[in-house]
């Protein structure tokens, strides 16, 4: 059965579940690995809906690395596709998203292999990189910041 988190934003009712379970109005449903199911949107509010259904621990973290990034990137872009918060610079596309699974959050740099230093974890597609993050980390905000003011002078992603 999947968890019910903190309200939605839209105020629209979310999609029926498939498994059965009551789904009140207003509250959106962590899918499959945690994530929460947002509504696609962009702008400020999405992703505070999105920050705000982030189950635990995730969603002080998810506030903090929002933080960062609006200090890092001043008129940073932001929108919520396909239940992930994303990150860009208006006319240049998507520089960062943000994905929640079970046991961590995952920050993707679509332009990861042009950061230096490189974010910590590889990916299948030769220009990203990946920074998880888990329950007790603790997260070097200062090398944080640098990677998101890089990476917001990439090219981004179109998506």
């Amino acid at each position: 059965m999947r968890k019910q988190v903190a309200a939605k934003a839209s105020g629209r009712k979310p999609p029926s579940l498939d498994d059965g379970a009551k789904q009140s109005a207003g509250e959106p449903t962590l899918l499959s690995g945690g994530n929460p199911q947002i509504e696609m949107g962009y702008g400020d509010e999405p992703v505070r809906a999105y920050i705000a259904a982030m189950p635990g621990w995730k969603s002080e973290v998810g506030h903090r690395l929002d933080t960062i990034i609006a200090r890092a990137v001043p008129g940073v872009q932001k929108a919520v596709k396909w239940n992930s918060p994303l990150y860009g610079m208006e006319g240049d596309g998507w520089f960062l998203g943000v994905h929640c699974f079970a046991k961590y959050i995952k920050v993707a740099f679509f332009r990861g292999a042009s950061l230096s230093p490189l974010p910590p974890v590889s990916s299948k597609s030769g220009d990203v990189r990946y920074f998880h993050i888990h329950e007790h980390d603790k997260i070097d905000e200062a090398q944080f910041l640098e990677w998101v003011t890089q990476a917001s002078r990439l090219p981004g992603e179109r998506m």
